[in-house]
């Protein structure tokens, strides 16, 4: 692509706002902590958790951060244990200038599930936190994990030259040879703040208040865009078509699609209104302002 502007449409579909993206004042069962955990190879992750009970523990999509949870936190914590994890190199958490690969994040998530000896969790993963999760269960399987939540990620972001249209869309792939290359390219350059203000902007009507457009890329921007580029890149490269054998009780919410990597349709455009969220079982409705 020749402009910033048709990037920052592709770089859209790619991060979808969804629900979790601004700061929503909540009810909360209780006061949040946070807090550092550090992975066996020496990086700092910042925590944020609230409430007891069963773990649910959620991950961000990328370029975005625990924060951005909040009113999930807020709202679930009266009866589980939610936990947010900022990714390396996101949010409040240490920047490395290594690891930035799926498999390596899922990794994380599952250092951390054991140093905290956490059983019959609920992972929940928004965008390409699904991928971390599907990392993690390509490599860990069902251990210490008993539910699956997958919002709004398709499995496969990058078309196969080769495939026809009905398979592109069946894949849910939104890049192709040219913009997987220069997607990264650009947030790598000398322009990546601005091509990061393009495309969050491009995820909201302009009803939406600007200063909290402004906050979600201030989020957006504390993952340094060189360390952003190479994890997107790894992100668009990783194919998750056809797996099978998922945690029992697979849980999914808030999606214009469907979540079983071997289903899906692709469509994942984000809705406003009530979604329905179901965690352990149980289905809890929730406020959606996706673009």
């Amino acid at each position: 692509m020749n402009s910033l502007k048709s990037i920052a449409g592709a770089l859209a579909s790619v991060v979808l706002a969804l629900s979790l993206v601004s700061p929503v004042t909540l009810q909360a069962a209780g006061p949040s902590t946070e807090s550092f955990f550090t992975t066996r190879d020496g990086v700092r992750l910042h925590v944020i958790e609230a409430g007891k009970g069963r773990p649910l523990v959620m991950i961000p999509g990328w370029s975005q951060t625990a924060e951005q949870f909040r009113a999930q936190i807020d709202g679930l914590s009266d009866r589980y244990h939610v936990i947010a994890l900022d990714m390396r190199g996101h949010g409040e958490s240490e920047k490395p200038n290594h690891g930035y690969r799926i498999h390596r994040l899922s990794k994380d998530v599952h250092e951390f599930i054991r140093a905290r000896n956490l059983n019959d969790v609920t992972l929940a993963g928004h965008s390409m936190g699904c991928s971390v999760i599907w990392g993690y269960w390509e490599l860990f399987g069902k251990d210490r994990v008993s539910k699956l939540l997958l919002i709004d990620q398709m499995p496969m972001i990058t078309g196969n030259p080769s495939w026809g249209e009905k398979e592109k869309v069946d894949a849910g792939a939104i890049l192709d040879k040219e913009t997987l290359w220069a997607i990264p390219n650009a947030l790598a350059g000398a322009d990546g703040v601005k091509t990061t203000e393009g495309f969050i902007g491009a995820m909201f009507t302009k009803a939406y208040p600007k200063e909290k457009v402004q906050w979600v890329i201030e989020q957006n921007l504390k993952f340094p865009r060189e360390y952003a580029a190479r994890l997107l890149f790894d992100h668009a490269t990783n194919a998750h078509r056809g797996r099978q054998g998922q945690p029992g009780g697979l849980a999914l919410a808030g999606l214009d699609g469907d979540a079983d990597p071997g289903r899906a349709r692709g469509d994942f455009r984000g809705s406003r209104g009530r979604q329905s969220l179901h965690v352990h079982g149980e289905r809890r409705e929730i406020q959606s302002t996706g673009a």
